[in-house]
């Protein structure tokens, strides 16, 4: 998982701030909104650690690539991905048997009605 599209960046073009707040809900999948209220919420029951920690966050962390996803399908994808690789991992791979499935019965249709062909690859084999 050493892509650019599993790291951490700070998004400037969602955030309000920084792009700290808008960072994690892009890492995490969960929407903006939600983040921010829980970093508000941290503030407001004592937590003191929670803002340096976002500033050193807002000035380390790099800003997330303009080219980083091309459409919204690629993002939600991604999030998967770093939400649970193995779940992502079991899906593609249910979705490529699917795939084979599909191909294996458009074969097999052409084979079945064409003897043709079924003779040559029969003879290839």
């Amino acid at each position: 998982m050493n892509s650019e599209r599993t790291r951490f960046y700070r998004d400037k073009v969602n955030g309000k701030f920084m792009g700290v707040c808008a960072g994690i809900a892009d890492y995490t999948g969960v929407d903006p909104l939600w983040v921010r209220l829980g970093f508000i919420g941290l503030v407001m029951l004592g937590a003191p650690m929670v803002i340096p920690a976002y500033f050193l966050v807002g000035i380390f962390a790099a800003k997330k690539p303009e080219h980083l996803y091309t459409d919204r399908l690629e993002q939600k994808f991604w999030q998967g991905v770093r939400q649970s690789p193995t779940r992502t991992a079991r899906e593609v791979r249910a979705r490529f048997r699917d795939v084979d499935r599909r191909l294996a019965e458009v074969e097999s249709f052409y084979v079945s009605s064409n003897p043709r062909l079924s003779a040559e690859i029969e003879r290839l084999r």
